[in-house]
């Protein structure tokens, strides 16, 4: 199906896009990637009046650590997180997440803001995020406001953004000595939605674990803060056993249901053997 008619605009300046917004209020639609938008117009589930493209938008694309804080522009393609330098040394989580998106097409084109945007259960940054405790920064004319990750995703495909705000940024506190992540996911063919998704992030200091962050992909109807199996991790020493007791804590709030993917018992299960693996992955890095 062809999407319906729309007018088109292409600010060059951050300043420019949100005088747009300002303008077309809930009858403009921001448009980044277009790997969520472009079906959506096509299904006809979504009929804005004007797409206002931000791709010409300048420094929105780069990565930074500097000062004691990582950031990420919201107009970062999933591939170049996949592929950077900073990421698969010393942020392994986000470059496993980046290389796991979707397909080729799709890792290419699609954006980081854009994703956490349009707020899918099944994507895959939203637990990222959540594990890095992150922030989101989104701006309008003349006002910014700010969210961690985990109260910016409000429901499925639902958000703290406002119409007539862009998403800028998103950053979080550095990573310092004894820092270890990682990222697993499972599906049934590559370039499938997940059927379960881990986002770990520890650091550990003398021995035990000092902070701890875990994402859960596909396991309710936004991407999921355990924050109870962090409580768990949080003061402890790695082990088999305290992860296997974290793990459990993550698949008390899973809240899954039964389709194409499988039960709610086999998606659990998933669910438990990936917090062991992807702890002990991230133990192992932080401990190195």
């Amino acid at each position: 199906m062809y999407p319906p008619r729309f007018d088109y605009v292409a600010p060059t300046s951050l300043e420019e896009a949100l005088d747009a917004l300002a303008e077309h209020g809930d009858e403009g639609k921001i448009i980044a990637g277009g790997q969520s938008l472009i079906p959506m117009l096509k299904l006809r589930f979504a009929s804005p009046e004007t797409l206002i493209d931000i791709n010409r938008l300048p420094g929105m694309d780069g990565v930074s650590e500097e000062g004691g804080t990582l950031r990420f522009g919201a107009l970062c393609r999933h591939n170049q997180l996949g592929a950077h330098p900073l990421m698969t040394s010393k942020y392994h989580v986000v470059a496993e997440a980046g290389t796991l998106i979707a397909d080729p097409l799709v890792r290419n084109m699609g954006s980081l803001g854009g994703s956490l945007c349009h707020a899918d259960p099944q994507a895959d940054w939203g637990s990222v995020m959540i594990a890095l405790k992150a922030t989101i920064v989104c701006q309008k004319k003349g006002a910014t406001r700010e969210f961690g990750a985990a109260e910016f995703m409000e429901g499925i495909f639902t958000t703290k953004l406002a119409d007539d705000e862009i998403v800028t940024e998103i950053r979080c506190d550095a990573a310092n000595g004894g820092f270890g992540s990682s990222y697993l996911k499972m599906e049934r063919k590559v370039g499938d939605f997940a059927t379960c998704g881990t986002a770990i992030a520890l650091t550990l200091k003398d021995g035990t674990i000092a902070s701890a962050g875990v994402g859960l992909t596909a396991m309710g109807a936004k991407n999921l803060h355990a924050e109870d199996a962090e409580k768990v991790l949080v003061g402890q020493a790695p082990s088999a056993e305290l992860f296997a007791e974290a793990a459990e804590a993550a698949v008390a709030i899973a809240d899954v249901r039964e389709d194409s993917r499988g039960t709610p018992e086999y998606k659990k299960n998933v669910l438990r053997t990936f917090m062991k693996r992807g702890l002990a992955k991230a133990a192992l890095r932080a401990q190195a």
